[in-house]
């Protein structure tokens, strides 16, 4: 017989149903409760309250490691850190093509008063390049040092045979005052009078001013005052009756970069910016022609300055620069795209021609300032330390290493802050600025001793 299954009472005996609610006879769910919501909500509060002492608890170890890190490299490493940004549209279109010269080498072309034998192929007695970039420590300066001065003689050349030196103000940007006297103390203070001359170039007529009619006066054969012309110094050039001797800008940057080029090929000589200070007889050099390094540092695309140039009268390098402006597009304004980058320009086209470029001074021998910390001339316009020092071990004193330095290289060049003074007793009023009127103190006292 099948298993009989008894179902069991639902209530305790004794019991009726009515005595108990009912109850469903299948399992339910319990009603909703928002008890784990609230919970995941304070551990996210939580979390977020714990990332600010993560992260300042991260900083307070983190941060010193790195510092201490930084530090250490740069105990045992030298960083050389440089940034600079070139449109790449003009890198294309301006720097990286390298035309064909004009010809103005060709002996055909070569004027009579150029001499390409001697100027260009013939031997020279001084090396002003040395092949290296000179960053290091003193070794510009030195280098500069072995470019001895040459004995003067006592001939006197007539003002026109002379060796011109070329410089140039903007009369309507600025009145010619004793700062820009300076200029010209240097140069008669430094450069030998009989073999010489000054030419101050401008756009206005500065014969009445009352600084340089002194100096006109007391060197009549080693000073003159010129106005710019331009058509008649472009006279024989692809530049004549040219639209582009029209160009200038507020800074007197593409105007001075075009009266250097003009003045040099009408003239020849040597052109020196008007913000320079001349420190030592600039003869020895000029036998060469040449521009300037712009600083120590090599770049790329601005290695050339023209701050001080040589340029023999009509000079094919000069010849080939006016062929570059006239096809190039019209400069920019406030640009050096007929300074640096047209040198550029030029250096690479004779290269690739196969004729010798010309020279180019390193950059302490006129501008000793654009280069490191630990080895560029202190800066003009601040005063001296009260101990004296300069850089590595040398001192600002007279007869110091600063002072050495400065009787060792040609120029010191202030780049056009006309609205700072030199410091009183700083080292450009001790070592030049007094130097000069001491020099030419005594150069009138022995001229007038001479006269009597």
């Amino acid at each position: 017989m099948p298993p009989q299954y008894v179902p069991l009472p639902l209530h305790a005996d004794g019991g009726s149903p009515g005595d108990h609610p009912s109850t469903p006879r299948s399992p339910t769910l319990p009603p909703f409760s928002p008890t784990w919501p609230r919970h995941r909500r304070w551990r996210r509060r939580a979390v977020w309250a714990l990332r600010p002492r993560l992260l300042l608890t991260l900083l307070a170890y983190v941060a010193p490691l790195v510092a201490v890190l930084v530090f250490s490299g740069w105990l045992m490493y030298e960083p050389h850190i440089e940034i600079a940004f070139y449109s790449r549209a003009w890198i294309q279109s301006d720097i990286e093509p390298v035309a064909p010269l004009a010809g103005c080498f060709a002996a055909a072309r070569v004027s009579p008063a150029y001499n390409v034998s001697e100027a260009v192929y013939g031997p020279k007695r001084t090396d002003v390049q040395a092949g290296l970039p000179l960053r290091l420590g003193m070794d510009c300066y030195d280098f500069a040092g072995t470019i001895y001065a040459e004995a003067r003689g006592r001939t006197v050349l007539p003002p026109e045979a002379r060796t011109q030196f070329h410089t140039y103000w903007r009369s309507d940007l600025a009145a010619f005052g004793e700062r820009q006297e300076w200029m010209l103390k240097s140069f008669f203070a430094t450069q030998d009078l009989g073999r010489t001359r000054l030419v101050l170039w401008s756009n206005g007529d500065l014969s009445g001013n009352a600084i340089l009619q002194k100096w006109r006066r007391r060197f009549p054969d080693a000073f003159v005052i010129r106005t710019v012309n331009y058509h008649e110094l472009a006279r024989g050039t692809v530049l004549a009756d040219s639209e582009m001797l029209r160009v200038k800008d507020k800074k007197a940057w593409i105007d001075g970069d075009l009266v250097r080029l003009l003045v040099l090929w009408a003239y020849g000589g040597v052109w020196v910016d008007m913000d320079s200070l001349l420190t030592r007889d600039l003869a020895p050099l000029l036998e060469h022609e040449f521009v300037t390094q712009w600083d120590c540092y090599d770049k790329l695309y601005v290695p050339f300055n023209g701050a001080l140039m040589r340029f023999h009268k009509h000079s094919p390098y000069l010849c080939e620069a006016f062929h570059i402006m006239v096809t190039s597009p019209p400069p920019r304004q406030g640009t050096t795209d007929w300074g640096a980058t047209l040198y550029l320009k030029l250096w690479r086209r004779l290269v690739a021609a196969s004729i010798p470029p010309f020279k180019v001074l390193p950059f302490c021998f006129t501008d000793g300032h654009s280069c490191r910390l630990d080895n560029r001339l202190p800066d003009p316009f601040t005063s001296d330390p009260t101990d004296g020092r300069w850089t590595m071990g040398l001192t600002r004193e007279e007869d110091g290493g600063l002072d050495r330095v400065l009787n060792k290289v040609f120029s010191v060049h202030l780049h056009n802050q006309w609205e700072k003074a030199f410091p009183p007793n700083g080292w450009v009023d001790r070592l030049l600025l007094r130097r000069y009127d001491k020099k030419l103190f005594s150069f009138e006292r022995t001229t007038r001793d001479e006269v009597e």
